[in-house]
C-alpha cells in the first residue's frame, strides 16, 4: 500500500500563487506516475496535471500555463505550483499515485486525502 499526504492549501485571493505538496510512503517502489485531480461538490473529480518518474508532464487544458507539476524522487514528493488562480480554480485538491504509466487522464490507485485550496475574488 501506498500513503500519501498533501499540505498547502488555503485560502488566496484572484491572481495570487499557493504550492501544493505531496509526500509519497510505504510501497513507494510500486509507483509510477503521480498527479494531482481537484473535486468541487455535486461534481466528478476532473485530472489536472501528471508526472513520470522522469519528469514529462501533462496538464488539462484550463491549467496549462498557470500550474506547474514537478517531483523529487528521492524525497517521494509531488508539487503543484499554482499562479494567476482564479475563482473557479477553488476545490478539494488531490494528489495520487499510479502503478500504470501514461499521463492522461484516468482513475489512480492510491489517494491522498484531500485539501482545501479556495481562491475568493
Amino acid at each position: 500500500q501506498v500513503q500519501l499526504d498533501e499540505s498547502g492549501g488555503g485560502l488566496v485571493q484572484a491572481g495570487g500563487s499557493l504550492r501544493l505538496s505531496c509526500v509519497a510512503s510505504g510501497s513507494i517502489s510500486s509507483i509510477n506516475v503521480m498527479g494531482w485531480f481537484r473535486q468541487v461538490p455535486r461534481k466528478q473529480r476532473e485530472w489536472v496535471a501528471a508526472i513520470s518518474p522522469g519528469g514529462v508532464t501533462n496538464y488539462r487544458d484550463s491549467v496549462k500555463g498557470r500550474f506547474t507539476i514537478t517531483r523529487d524522487n528521492a524525497k517521494n514528493m509531488v508539487y503543484l505550483q499554482m499562479n494567476s488562480l482564479k475563482p473557479e480554480d477553488t476545490a478539494v485538491y488531490y494528489c495520487a499515485a499510479d502503478r500504470l504509466s501514461g499521463l492522461g487522464s484516468r482513475w489512480y490507485d492510491y489517494w491522498g486525502q484531500g485539501i482545501q485550496v479556495t481562491v475568493s475574488s
